[in-house]
């Protein structure tokens, strides 16, 4: 066997490549001979092979049982056949029959290495499997190979063997791509297909802008930062509730970056998408009141039964509420996972609200008469646990409240009830107060400020019932900017992916102003 050492060479050069152990290698070397050896010998052959390692020598034995009449020839010898080698052979005995690499003809070396080639594929499969099985919606970097039929065919930049795709529906219609050029998206599934498992990838899917925040935020990667909730239409707009796990870490800051550093490469990366970012609230009516930013909300009424919540806003805050084509209030609806009816000010009148929900023509000052949680109350731990122990859990349960009654209550001592009724008296609005402060054509002085805006966004509710009897507004009205007097993270993101602007944004981005 002179050339035994040269093929054990060879065999060790294809598989480097490959990624096989010693163990693998020799294992499809076995495998590769087996198949050969049942090309001339028969299916049911016995053989032991042994590799020497250190002189890269291959030995070959086939095993046949010594019978009387041979019904299997590839495994059975007869006894006067086996006895023309050694008289001494008796039935039942084992008779080892030793095999050169010149006994194997054409057509068993082709069977060697079709085996050979079938089991490397079939172990490039398995790792691909195991590999990418439990990475669904991370981010993956490669190069476009091909566009087949509006198909994108990239290779991966880690894993050159396995076969990747971006399917039409998953690709962003605005962007277009040429052979070679570098590439990210997002791992959405793992299909099987005849030929193997291809990744399927995706860069319209929600998941690539969660991929890519967590890819630019060092707070999202580490967790501290979490993203809740995303809507998002491709190409247009995408709205992101952030959470914090850290009081000290405002989690729209962190997003947004320095000037909006952050924000601005995750909209590059999106080809100019828009990107609204807004702090995440466990209260629905809080929750839509932010999503619907950067429009101005006066009222929002919820139906926990229908899950639909009904947000009223004044009528030069109406199209911005809408958004462009009623986007703005149909990624707020999807953000926030219930139906939103939208109303402007004088439909709501007419349908006969109060009057003192809206603050006449004035955009600059709007006041809060929704009910609303006590923790988003300054108040002390120690008092709100109190309150909340004695069954008070909103604003509307203790606006009513004296002072003997709060000292009733066990835990409130006589200064944690005048700071409870100092903030009650701060966020109350008498109603002669309204009335004269409607006449004058301004806000209460009283009224507790409305959320601060942050971006835009709307959500699964049909453009009929979300736009609430307004479809000509949805059709005309313009993409919604950022209203006079915004601050904070959410008008900074707005900025950055509108404009691409990033030299004016405030390098920190302030606090949302409590109700």
């Amino acid at each position: 066997m002179a050339n035994v050492g040269q093929l054990v060479a060879a065999f060790r050069d294809m598989i480097a490549n490959k990624s096989l152990s010693t163990d693998e290698l020799e294992d499809l070397i076995r495998d590769g001979i087996t198949a050969a050896l049942a090309k001339i010998y028969g299916a049911s052959v016995q053989a032991e092979i042994e590799i020497d390692e250190e002189k890269g020598d291959i030995l070959i034995t086939v095993l046949k049982r010594v019978v009387d009449e041979v019904h299997d020839p590839a495994s059975e010898i007869s006894l006067e056949e086996a006895r023309w080698d050694d008289p001494g052979y008796q039935v039942g005995d084992l008779m080892e029959i030793p095999v050169e690499f010149s006994d194997f003809g054409r057509n068993a070396v082709m069977a060697a290495k079709q085996r050979i080639i079938q089991r490397v594929r079939e172990g490039e499969r398995q790792r691909i499997r195991e590999e990418y099985s439990n990475r669904t919606g991370e981010l993956l970097a490669g190069e476009v190979q091909a566009i087949e039929r509006g198909k994108v065919i990239l290779m991966l930049s880690k894993n050159k063997e396995a076969e990747a795709a971006i399917p039409w529906k998953e690709q962003n219609p605005r962007e277009r791509f040429r052979q070679g050029d570098p590439i990210r998206a997002v791992l959405k599934k793992v299909e099987e297909t005849p030929k193997g498992p291809r990744l399927i990838l995706s860069r319209a899917d929600p998941g690539f802008v969660a991929a890519l925040f967590k890819l630019e935020v060092p707070e999202v990667y580490q967790g501290i930062v979490e993203i809740k909730e995303i809507a998002r239409e491709v190409g247009g707009r995408t709205k992101i509730a952030v959470a914090s796990r850290d009081d000290s870490i405002d989690p729209v800051g962190a997003c947004v970056g320095l000037k909006g550093s952050r924000v601005q490469a995750v909209v590059s990366e999106l080809g100019g998408e828009r990107i609204d970012i807004v702090p995440w609230h466990p209260d629905p009516e809080v929750f839509a009141r932010r999503s619907l930013a950067p429009a101005r909300v006066a009222k929002v009424i919820s139906d926990p039964a229908r899950q639909v919540i009904t947000a009223i806003v004044d009528e030069d805050q109406l199209s911005l509420a809408i958004g462009k084509n009623g986007q703005n209030v149909r990624l707020a609806s999807q953000l926030v996972g219930w139906q939103i009816d939208l109303y402007g000010s004088r439909e709501w009148l007419e349908r006969g609200a109060e009057a003192v929900l809206f603050g006449g023509g004035s955009s600059e000052a709007t006041y809060e008469v929704a009910d609303f949680s006590l923790r988003e109350l300054e108040l002390q731990p120690a008092t709100l646990a109190a309150l909340e122990a004695a069954g008070y859990t909103t604003f509307f349960d203790i606006i009513d409240l004296e002072r003997e009654d709060l000292l009733r209550v066990p835990g409130i001592g006589p200064d944690e009830a005048d700071r409870v009724l100092q903030i009650i008296d701060e966020l109350t609005v008498e109603e002669g107060e309204a009335a004269e402060a409607l006449q004058a054509g301004r806000a209460p002085a009283t009224a507790a400020p409305a959320s601060p805006p942050t971006l835009s966004g709307e959500s699964g509710a049909d453009a009929a019932s979300a736009v609430a009897g307004h479809p000509e507004r949805a059709e005309d009205a313009p993409e919604g900017e950022a209203a006079p007097g915004e601050s904070g993270a959410s008008a900074s993101a707005e900025v950055v992916a509108a404009t691409g602007d990033v030299g004016e944004l405030p390098a920190q981005v302030p606090e949302e102003t409590r109700p």
